[in-house]
């Protein structure tokens, strides 16, 4: 099933809502209000209806959602109800730390390729990885690999977008600070780390 005008932002807090459900699923909670859903992950109550009004109704008046359907749900609207795995270029201090991240496992990604040009490290075996040639992105096409991770620097990462894209990868997770020029069917999410650190000075009070 496709979606159509699902807002940007309605889509980024999905996978909110399914880490709270799992939350909840934890503690052993069966059903679960949007009051209470809102309470954990500090979205206003219609904010949730709303999102989740936009693939369907989903829970019960009064009682509320059930955890486990719902979270089966979210996972399905966000295809990561099957595993996607993914490939990691760059085992630099942030690739490695990536790679090693337990979180990805719950929400059904695993890194299974993992490409760098440092000779030192081709050939190695990390978290159960082969690290191989960063050349040999094409070798992609026949891994049934759709994800890809740039984790190079900003100087590489447009050669490395172009070989990942030429390899039939549709979707990119950026860290370089660098803007991709990628064909439109290629969904492209960039995180600058430094960029959103220089936020926070924004909000901090001045000194006295």
């Amino acid at each position: 099933m496709r979606y159509h005008k699902i807002p940007d932002e309605t889509v980024r807090r999905l996978p909110m809502y399914l880490r709270g459900l799992l939350l909840c699923r934890e503690q052993g909670v069966r059903d679960v209000s949007s009051r209470k859903l809102s309470e954990l992950l500090h979205i206003s109550p219609a904010q949730i209806r709303k999102d989740l009004s936009y693939f369907g109704a989903f829970g019960t008046p009064g009682v509320g959602y059930d955890t486990a359907k719902l979270a089966k749900q979210i996972r399905g609207i966000l295809k990561i109800d099957t595993p996607n795995k993914a490939a990691l270029v760059g085992l630099g201090n942030l690739g490695s730390a990536l790679l090693k991240y337990p979180g990805f496992g719950a929400y059904g990604l695993q890194i299974s390729a993992v490409f760098d040009n440092d000779p030192g490290k081709i050939g190695k075996i990390v978290k159960k990885v082969k690290v191989e040639d960063v050349s040999k992105l094409s070798t992609l096409k026949n891994k049934n690999i759709k994800l890809g991770i740039i984790a190079v620097p900003a100087s590489a990462a447009q050669s490395v977008a172009d070989a990942l894209v030429k390899a039939g990868i549709r979707g990119i997770l950026n860290f370089a600070p660098f803007y991709l020029d990628v064909p439109k069917k290629v969904k492209v999410i960039t995180i600058d780390i430094a960029m959103v650190l220089a936020r926070l000075p924004y909000y901090l009070p001045a000194s006295a």
